[in-house]
């Protein structure tokens, strides 16, 4: 352990290790297995990448994407580590020179991805080399029950049978008791230890309201909190992922697409270009952005409901990787929740699995619908016990509560009357007493509950039927959108119990929940940081590399504070290692020193 203190304060520039990771470090180096559960940005990498950089061999991390492995190896050459990656874009020349440096002992890291590994030909080389470890990032991918299952994960079994007297260290910052417990069965971690550290993310405020008009929705938030930020914006479809990016490019936003319909070429240009310059917004689907290092993300927008807590836990997860302030906002719907129900039903997954995704899709309404505490819900989720934080839209704007029992009789009788078939509009609409042509043809302004519900608005109405879906007192058909009474709103109506929900929000308190992030920097270190992150642009562009591979947003904050003017002052700003400070210390110096 003392050579892991001297490579994290030479190589990498910081004095001290985060708790666990130093426990963890020391487990890799003495060659037990390790589950590591650890929130993003949380500093997983160096558990695995210190003592590849100490053991005998080479350090093999495998992961399932060319672009987060490609961004990792970026920054470890930046630092003067060895190392490399082989992926399917790569020649066969370029393969077999990597190849010739493992076998010549010339690399201390090789990144990969699980199909790689699991190649015949590839495990037979790797057997004749000696190996650091084996580290298996975001290793929920391997369990049933993790968000983003992978079947070619499963093949990593062999690791524990094949290679058994080498370390093997899985890590992820997503992963509920269920995919724990597969992850330890399926990778031969029972006799490891288990470092669960917390997955809290306390620079992160949680905001989720009803989508009303998301687009003004979304313009008001960018206005008020993220005007020339960084920021990622998640949408269903590549069809609300094309409107999105252009209708903030004609807004005047700098806005990309990136969706799994675009040209490789494309998406590789656009995710290079978001990563190396500042001021992006991406539009995404799901395809985009696992394992994405940028530090400086400010904001990450949910523009529809994600499919479970997890795929939300991670992509939110996205901001404020630096550990300087952010936000997530979600915008969700009724037809939101239908039409993830609609992709769950029609996939070829086994029965189980669609049962474990309906699952996780009704928690994720009701995280939607409480009143609670959001980071509370979230925490608890994953096993970890919380109080209410404080910073969060539920903490700071209190939901105000009320006895909706008869208005909720009304609105599942109203399902019951009209033939369990209708969305929520139609529905709303006979209970409000609208003589709708379609209302009409139906006859349903001949039943009892047509305009029993004239007391209260449309927007109010929408939210009890949400909130009901939400109890699991309706459900939403996956077929056509048609709104069903399960057994618990049967239930609900044969006892007459009394039900408690929250009022819809008044547009005065949608436009109050806010972050309230405090400046970081006075007005003079604030124009210093800006003259810094101009030569960090300047040096990146040189360089072609993101900017934050050089110093991150948190290092370049420390700098215009501390305003150091010598090399060892300089040193001593966390995130400075010796290799940058060799390669980057004068040209900071220079600004530095002109603003004295």
């Amino acid at each position: 352990m003392i050579e892991a203190r001297q490579i994290l304060n030479k190589i990498y520039g910081y004095e001290n290790f985060r708790a666990p990771q130093d426990e963890i470090i020391d487990c890799v180096l003495k060659g037990d297995n390790a589950l590591v559960i650890m929130p993003t940005g949380g500093g997983k990498s160096l558990c695995y990448q210190i003592p590849s950089l100490i053991r005998d061999g080479i350090g093999i991390i495998i992961s399932p994407l060319i672009a987060l492995m490609q961004d990792q190896v970026d920054a470890l050459l930046q630092m003067g580590i060895k190392a490399a990656t082989i992926n399917s874009s790569m020649s066969g020349d370029e393969v077999n020179s990597i190849f010739e440096k493992i076998t010549n002992q010339e690399l201390d890291m090789l990144y990969v991805a699980p199909e790689r590994v699991l190649m015949g030909g590839f495990l037979n080389a790797l057997e004749k080399l000696p190996i650091a470890l084996f580290a298996i990032d975001e290793a929920h991918c391997i369990s049933q029950w993790g968000h983003d299952f992978r079947p070619s994960y499963q093949g990593l079994e062999i690791l524990a049978t094949r290679f058994a007297n080498v370390p093997r260290i899985a890590l992820t910052a997503t992963a509920d008791e269920p995919t724990r417990k597969d992850i330890i069965q399926k990778l031969g971690l029972e006799s490891g230890k288990h470092f669960i550290t917390g997955f809290d993310r306390p620079n992160i405020f949680y905001e989720i309201v009803p989508k009303d008009n998301s687009k003004a929705q979304i313009t008001q938030f960018l206005q008020a909190r993220h005007k020339g930020d960084s920021g990622i914006i998640y949408c269903l479809s590549r069809k609300n992922v094309e409107d999105m990016a252009s209708w903030l490019c004609e807004i005047g936003y700098n806005a990309l697409p990136y969706h799994a319909g675009l040209s490789p070429k494309i998406r590789e240009r656009n995710q290079a270009q978001f990563l190396r310059e500042e001021n992006i917004i991406m539009c995404a689907t799901i395809a985009f952005g696992m394992g994405i290092d940028k530090p400086d993300v400010r904001f990450v927008i949910h523009a529809n409901i994600p499919k479970n807590i997890e795929a939300y836990y991670q992509e939110t997860g996205r901001a404020g990787r630096d550990g300087e302030k952010a936000d997530a906002l979600l915008l969700y719907g009724v037809s939101d929740i239908a039409m993830l129900r609609n992709f769950i039903d029609d996939t070829n997954s086994p029965e189980n699995q669609k049962r474990i995704e309906h699952a996780k899709l009704n928690a994720f309404i009701g995280l939607c619908e409480s009143a609670k505490c959001r980071r509370q819900i979230l925490l608890e989720y994953f096993g970890q016990n919380a109080k209410p934080c404080g910073y969060c839209d539920n903490c700071q704007n209190p939901p105000i509560t009320y006895d909706a029992t008869i208005a909720a009789q009304k609105a599942i009788s109203n399902v019951y009357r009209t033939g369990q078939r209708f969305g929520a509009g139609y529905l709303i609409d006979v209970l409000t007493g609208k003589d709708t042509d379609r209302i009409i043809d139906f006859g349903h302004d001949k039943i009892s509950t047509f305009g029993i519900g004239e007391e209260l608005k449309k927007t109010e109405w929408q939210s009890i039927y949400r909130q009901l879906i939400a109890l699991n007192y309706l459900m939403v058909s996956s077929e056509n959108g048609g709104i069903s009474i399960t057994k618990d709103g049967l239930d609900f109506l044969k006892s007459k119990s009394t039900i408690m929900l929250k009022a819809a929000p008044s547009r005065k308190e949608k436009r109050a929940a806010k972050s309230k992030s405090a400046p970081i920097l006075n007005d003079e270190s604030q124009n210093l940081f800006e003259q810094l992150k101009a030569k960090r642009r300047e040096l990146a562009i040189e360089a072609n590399m993101p900017p934050y591979i050089i110093f991150h947003d948190k290092t370049l904050h420390e700098m215009a504070n501390a305003k150091p003017q010598t090399l060892d002052e300089l040193s001593e700003i966390s995130g400075v290692g010796a290799q940058k400070l060799e390669r980057y210390g004068a040209q900071f110096l220079e600004v530095l020193r002109a603003n004295i």
